[in-house]
């Protein structure tokens, strides 16, 4: 199926009409096909330019972690990283779908993928596609406790972010889960996730929030007012964190 193809592939198959292909499908046309170094082009067809900037940020992400070298992913960054914050603000990052993770044993620069040190004729193939579907999966369990959530069943919706988290770390499912453990008065748990979520994205609001929430209910003032003052750095004008931090200077 991947058989040899011009470099212009990756490029093509993000022009495509009809049905889009999903970013994991253009990932591996361009990681087995590493010849093609021109900047993909945004999709052509109809919908929210944010979300084409998104998935267009997702493959060059990916690209550089098969190949740091590629000029046009950084550049491709670059450009994303500027039109996403101008469209949606400092918490762009939170909306963006999630990141494949490249094996160490890819990270290299494609010159014969059989030839990769780690990976067997096929196994490169393989992985993405058990990586293309436990990303998906990942995604449903994760709308699948969002949903719980707005029922009010927070103890399920836990479980369903559980699953997504086993298939895939993502900030936003740590925060998530974080508030469920919140209204669970699980506080131990719901900081514990925050701080996973914080390696990811150091600077993510919702993390940083949900954490001092969890630390003030543990009586942990000092490091709560920590993280509340750090969330201030990026959000001056918070009014959640502003009352939090004055609850926090009575306590």
């Amino acid at each position: 199926h991947w058989g040899p193809a011009p470099a212009a592939s990756f490029v093509r198959c993000r022009s495509v009409p009809g049905p889009q292909l999903r970013s994991t499908d253009r990932i591996l046309t361009l990681t087995l096909h590493p010849s093609c170094r021109r900047p993909p082009a945004l999709p052509r067809s109809p919908g929210p330019a944010l979300e084409r900037y998104s998935l267009a940020y997702v493959d060059y992400k990916t690209a550089l972690q098969v190949d740091c070298s590629v000029q046009a992913a950084h550049d491709g960054v670059n450009r994303m990283t500027k039109a996403l914050l101008e469209k949606d603000g400092v918490n762009w990052r939170q909306k963006l779908p999630p990141i494949p993770t490249v094996p160490v044993s890819a990270q290299t620069r494609w010159s014969v993928p059989s030839a990769q040190p780690g990976l067997k004729p096929g196994e490169t193939q393989t992985w993405f596609y058990k990586t293309a579907a436990g990303m998906e999966r990942a995604r449903m369990l994760k709308e699948e406790g969002n949903e719980l959530v707005k029922k009010g069943n927070h103890k399920k919706a836990v479980e369903k972010y559980s699953e997504s988290l086993k298939l895939n770390k993502e900030c936003a499912t740590y925060t998530n889960r974080a508030l469920c453990y919140l209204t669970l008065k699980q506080y131990k748990e719901a900081a514990q996730d925050c701080t996973e979520a914080l390696k990811l994205d150091p600077k993510n609001v919702k993390a940083l929030y949900r954490r001092a929430q969890a630390l003030k209910e543990l009586k942990d003032y000092k490091s709560s007012i920590a993280d509340i003052k750090s969330l201030l750095k990026t959000e001056p004008k918070n009014t959640a964190a502003l009352k939090l931090l004055q609850e926090l200077n009575r306590a």
